[in-house]
């Protein structure tokens, strides 16, 4: 299958410059093609990482993909999306921002022994360049009504933007024209927001080059989920790639917990796996939904992918043992995962009755609660049921001497950090 075809089928292409002209390059020869992110912060989220799994499969057919760190532009930010100036960060932090996401995308997309794979940072061919320079040799081929006709500039004109971000679009003009002559890439993909950004830089391409320069351009749909809301986002903000700041047990939870309305659209978008085996899960969504398998598909998929066969393991244990009540199971790394966003207490260590213990670390309103909840078998530590008034919490009982599960009914978890 052609991989404008394949990009087709999985839904992933908003716009191309040239259709036809792509297919039929793409056909002839191997291609190299970039995608570029800035360094804004020190991990992507996975709004960030769409793109890059469509240059991606351009490598798997055979292409060559180049992908750009925003050392340059990343120092000025990109007004697509915003509708206020950002916030100028020290050269100091964007190059610590550089090193964590090339490492990163090193860790994600370069495998051993890859030769056709490229990493470059556009601030190795710009911070030379003089003002001067830069206006004559690249200002001068830009028109100020066709930018401000773009929707990345147009969208801000009311509430105002600053020349530096303006300039945005030239800088990132340069970089296609400069992987174009030194790279030999002759596409550009990104999300639909870099379209004005996109097209400006073949504009240039062809003004440098000549009329007939064969570069294109291509671009993303825009992901929302069913519900029209963004996707990517939770109520505890976005889901990143760091382990640190997303844990790997949350990361997958994120894409086992996908409603039933999107989750062929992201196995077919996120995961390398063929059109059968998508439209196989496909009719599982329709004729056994309550089992869930593209969604548990699409988990292992992913999680393998960011994390590795190590971490997606230790998730599905996590599951496993908070779906079972088997807690005792997990190792304390894994219980700082697992109920990371459940309600917690810190208690001391010294041995106490259960019913003044529940009271004092404030999981109980009262002894009289405490006391009927315990009677009821309604009370369980570190997943054993607790129906004996006077038993006795004790240091002993911690996981690894550091936490103590308690369960009140069926699901409501509490996490108890031992001082």
């Amino acid at each position: 299958m052609n991989i404008i075809d394949e990009l087709a089928w999985r839904e992933a292409i908003n716009q191309q410059t040239d259709e036809e002209g792509l297919r039929k390059l793409v056909e002839e020869k191997s291609i190299s093609l970039y995608c570029g992110v800035d360094p804004t912060g020190d991990s992507m989220h996975i709004g960030h990482l769409i793109p890059f799994m469509m240059l991606k499969r351009f490598q798997l057919a055979g292409h060559r993909p180049v992908i750009l760190i925003g050392g340059a532009t990343g120092t000025i930010g990109d007004p697509s999306g915003r509708q206020s100036e950002r916030s100028l960060q020290t050269m100091e932090q964007v190059q610590a921002n550089v090193d964590a996401l090339t490492a990163q995308m090193k860790k994600l997309f370069l495998t051993d022994g890859d030769t056709k794979l490229r990493m470059v940072n556009n601030y190795d061919w710009t911070h030379q360049l003089n003002v001067l320079d830069f206006l004559r040799d690249y200002g001068k081929n830009f028109s100020i009504n066709t930018m401000l006709a773009k929707d990345i500039v147009a969208n801000r004109l009311e509430s105002g933007i600053s020349f530096t971000e303006f300039a945005y679009q030239i800088l990132q003009s340069m970089d296609f024209l400069h992987l174009y002559r030194h790279e030999d890439v002759q596409l550009q993909i990104g999300g639909s927001d870099q379209w004005g950004n996109i097209t400006s830089g073949l504009d240039l391409i062809r003004k440098k080059e000549g009329s007939e320069a064969k570069a294109f351009g291509l671009t993303i749909p825009l992901m929302l989920k069913a519900d029209g809301t963004k996707f990517g986002k939770t109520a505890g903000g976005a889901i990143w790639l760091d382990p640190k700041k997303t844990t790997p047990y949350e990361f997958y939870q994120f894409w086992a917990n996908t409603d039933d309305r999107d989750v062929v659209k992201y196995l077919k978008y996120f995961t390398f796996l063929g059109k059968e085996e998508i439209e196989a899960l496909a009719e599982k969504v329709q004729t056994e939904p309550h089992k869930r398998e593209a969604q548990i598909t699409l988990a292992e998929e992913m999680t393998r992918f960011v994390h590795g066969e190590e971490m997606l393991e230790q998730a599905k244990r996590i599951t496993a043992a908070l779906f079972s009540g088997d807690i005792k199971s997990l190792t304390a790394d894994e219980i700082e995962q697992g109920f990371k966003e459940m309600p917690t207490f810190e208690a001391g260590k010294e041995a106490k009755n259960i019913v003044d213990w529940l009271v004092d670390i404030g999981i109980e309103p009262s002894k009289r609660q405490a006391r009927e909840d315990i009677t009821n078998g309604a009370i369980s530590l570190n997943g054993d049921r607790i129906s004996e008034l006077e038993f006795e919490v004790s240091a002993e009982q911690a996981i690894e001497g550091r936490f103590i599960i308690i369960r009140k009914g069926k699901k409501k978890y509490h996490l108890v950090k031992l001082a």
